[in-house]
This record gives structure tokens, sequence and C-alpha cells, in this order.
């Protein structure tokens, strides 16, 4: 479903918000984005966004912040790399909706109970402090957070993983995960992880 496009004032700008992102790897390209739409035609999930990929594009770099962040598009970008490999650019228009999904995640612009934005952060969460996932507790804190009927709704799939031993709710760790979460920490503090 498309949203109708609203008439967008400076005021609303959040000003530097296109060279932050611009400045962060893999996101240098965004400047030279001559607004072509390949990415918009190129995109498989195009026909589901509320804005097409070159609209969020054009909204980062004249900087409505806003706008950027609380849109649908960046969540359904399915990481296949079309729109980067087609670019004339050679702009890395994934790893922009990659760095704009990380922000909204910092800065809790999602949609409340979203689920992929949930799913992000739990799994950061549990990689940080044991250096590895579990995966019944990931889906768990999932389900429990985004939509908790779900969960009791399934609650006939819990048992059968049960009963083939595969519902493990001790967490795993790896060694040395504390020093895991320090170097994630120092990535994080330079700009330089994809931690949210």
């Amino acid at each position: 479903m498309k949203l109708t496009q609203k008439i967008k004032y400076d005021a609303d700008r959040t000003v530097g918000f296109g060279e932050s992102v611009a400045r962060l790897p893999g996101c240098e390209g965004l400047p030279s984005c001559i607004q072509c739409g390949t990415c918009s035609g190129t995109c498989p999930m195009s026909i589901y966004m509320d804005l097409s990929p070159r609209q969020v594009i054009g909204l980062v770099r004249a900087d409505f912040k806003k706008e950027a962040l609380s849109c649908n598009t960046i969540w359904l970008c399915s990481s296949c790399y079309a729109c980067t490999v087609q670019c004339p650019r050679e702009i890395g228009i994934t790893e922009i909706m990659y760095a704009l999904k990380q922000r909204a995640i910092r800065e809790h612009t999602f949609p409340a109970g979203f689920p992929i934005a949930i799913l992000a952060r739990e799994f950061t969460r549990m990689v940080t402090r044991k250096g590895r996932i579990t995966e019944t507790l990931l889906v768990m804190k999932l389900f429990l957070r985004a939509n908790w009927r779900a969960a009791l709704a399934s609650w006939w799939l819990g048992l059968g993983l049960i009963r083939t031993g595969r519902f493990v709710l001790r967490q795993e760790q790896i060694q040395g995960h504390r020093e895991l979460a320090t170097m994630l920490a120092q990535t994080k503090e330079t700009g330089e992880g994809g931690a949210p």
C-alpha cells in the first residue's frame, strides 16, 4: 500500500543526517545518486513498500531523517543486492538500507512490536553477552515482545520440539565471550560495527 505524498518543509529536516549516513562504511556513494530509479525498478520487494528505494535515498540525501527511518521500506529490503548491482553509479543501496535499519533500532523509531527490529536487537544482545545465540530463546523472546498471542497459538510446535530434544533453554556461550563483547563495544563506539 502506497502512502500519499505529503509536502516536505525545510523545518522538517534534520540537517546533517544525510552526511552522517554517507560517512558510514559502504554508504559513501550516497551523494552521487542521480535519482534514476533503477533501484526501484530492480527491487523485487518494491511493490510491497510504502516508499520506493529511490524515494528513501532522496529523503536521506535531503536530510528527512524522520520519514526515512519510520518508513516500512527499510524493513522490507531483502538484502538481495539487485539494486546495488544494477545501480549505474555503483551506490551501496543495500548498505544504506542496513545503516537506516540500525539507526532506527538505536533511536527506537520502528513501529511498536515490529518483529524484524525486535529480532535484530535480541540477536545482537545474545551474541554480545554469550558469543552465540540459542534459537529457542531467541524465538521465545521475539514472540513475547512482538506477538505473545502467536506464541500461545504455536504451543503444539513447542511440544514437538520438546519431544525431539530440540527445545533448548540453556543458553550456550563461547570461550572468551567477554573479550568478544569488548570488541563489539569498541566497534560500536567507532561507528564501524553493525550491531544496533
